[in-house]
């Protein structure tokens, strides 16, 4: 703990420019980062788009694989930033008959990851139905969007009849009003704190 001097008078400090206090740094505006980073992103792009024209195939191939790289890279920062709470389950449940597998016939719906974390499972009475990592992003920012309750299960529903028709056969919901929809939607909840940015 710092304490102050109870003996020293204006003038104790800073004697030579007559006791005068530095002036803390000025704040950065709202939204000034923001814009910086915006107008680096441009810079580096030109500058990007200048070069390419002089670089030979391999040059280019080599960029495009690094990008690839690095978008991947991206994707692993934006689904550990929805903080699933999965990792400590991963060793436990996966298919193939190894511990911590539900029992057939339950009605239980978790969510486990991969080994490799490249992609997780979510099991339903002994069922284990693959997502990928991309799409285990979008399911739980659907879950935890804005909207009321049902209005979230409609946008899921839908997501899951267009993109992933093939979960209705191992978990059958009818309409938005089931109640393994509402369920499901508790664990993507459970499992994923999703930040938006």
């Amino acid at each position: 703990m710092i304490s102050r001097k109870k003996n020293g008078g204006p003038g104790t400090a800073g004697a030579g420019n007559g006791g005068a206090k530095k002036k803390p740094p000025a704040r950065q505006p709202a939204g000034q980062g923001a814009l910086k980073r915006n107008d680096k992103r441009r810079a580096l792009a030109e500058e990007l788009g200048s070069l390419i024209p002089r670089l030979d195939a391999e040059g280019l191939e080599f960029l495009i694989e690094q990008a690839h790289i690095h978008l991947y890279n991206m994707q692993v920062e934006e689904l550990n930033n929805a903080v699933p709470q999965t990792a400590e389950n991963t060793e436990k449940g996966m298919p193939g008959g190894r511990k911590g597998k539900a029992p057939s016939g339950t009605e239980e719906i978790r969510i486990e990851g991969s080994e490799s974390g490249s992609s997780f499972y979510l099991v339903y009475k002994g069922k284990w139905i693959m997502f990928s990592r991309d799409e285990i992003i979008t399911l739980a920012k659907i879950a935890a969007g804005p909207g009321t309750d049902l209005e979230i299960r409609e946008r899921l529903y839908r997501w899951i009849e267009k993109e992933r028709s093939d979960l209705f056969e191992a978990m059958p919901m009818p309409d938005k009003f089931d109640a393994r929809l509402k369920k499901l939607i508790a664990v993507l909840r459970k499992n994923f704190r999703v930040r938006y940015k």
